[in-house]
């Protein structure tokens, strides 16, 4: 059994929450919310209207203390980008894994988070784009890269107005990804512009135009629920279970294996593509 704590307990957060309670392998052994929030000392149930959840909710002030009571194999962090990147560190030093689903980190948060898995030994998948449809999305946009360089590239992002990053963390690594795709084919330093809109309750939506002089191809997702983070995050939590290192989604997803499964890869030229695509 997968004991689980979770930190941010908000609309993503409940939905993860009652997804956790449906596996056969999970349980849930710490809630834990901001400090001051309402939530604090809620039955985790009652918020959820969910008998199955027992556990007190705490406030991340107190977390190493909740963690070293409970004793969770995995940690879900949906909060903000410094309350996790405190929390990430707390966690590494006593060797909990986590499962980071929190927007809005710098390049250099990134490299902090890579960082302490090598120096504690414990495990981190960093998935701000957890979501399973937008993850193929990514990968369609790296390929698509290698392959169309010569097009023009654009991102675009709509999510609810009370968003506060902006662009979102998964429109800027869909840049990421076209980047690494026009890299594999050799093409550098080309513009790739990321727009985002705040507006409205929408949950999330993300588009790639591929523009050429003569036609156009769009690559996009879009979130109907919350339900489908928590998909995400329940696929997360079982890969990283006792593992150690830095991960993604992509990690968690394998698609260079379905690639090289569907793909004839007895072409060295399409190997080789997809080996710098995918890496």
């Amino acid at each position: 059994m997968i004991k689980v704590a979770l930190i941010g307990i908000g609309k993503t957060g409940k939905h993860i929450a009652n997804e956790i309670l449906k596996q056969d392998n999970m349980e849930i052994v710490c809630a834990i919310c901001s400090p001051k929030s309402k939530k604090e000392g809620m039955r985790l149930g009652d918020l959820l209207k969910n008998d199955a959840a027992q556990v007190k909710i705490s406030t991340s002030d107190k977390l190493e203390t909740s963690i070293l009571e409970t004793k969770p194999d995995v940690v879900v962090d949906f909060s903000t980008p410094a309350a996790t990147m405190k929390n990430a560190l707390t966690l590494s030093k006593i060797k909990i894994n986590i499962v980071i689903g929190t927007t809005g980190f710098s390049e250099e948060n990134i490299d902090k988070l890579k960082n302490m898995t090598y120096k504690f030994g414990n495990g981190i998948v960093y998935a701000p784009n957890i979501t399973l449809g937008v993850n193929v999305v990514m990968l369609l946009s790296n390929i698509a890269a290698s392959i169309l360089n010569n097009y023009d590239f654009q991102v675009l992002e709509l999510h609810h107005k009370t968003k506060k990053d902006i662009p979102s963390g998964t429109a800027i690594k869909l840049s990421k990804e076209i980047e690494h795709g026009l890299q594999s084919s050799g093409v550098f330093n080309k513009n790739i512009p990321v727009n985002g809109v705040r507006a409205g309750g929408v949950i999330g939506k993300h588009e790639v135009l591929i523009v050429g002089d003569d036609d156009q191809i769009k690559i996009s997702h879009e979130s109907f629920s919350r339900k489908a983070f928590a998909s995400g995050a329940i696929k997360a939590v079982n890969y990283i279970y006792k593992k150690s290192g830095y991960y993604e989604m992509k990690d968690i997803l394998d698609f260079k294996k379905i690639l090289h499964e569907y793909i004839d890869t007895s072409d060295s030229t399409l190997n080789n593509t997809l080996d710098s695509t995918l890496c």
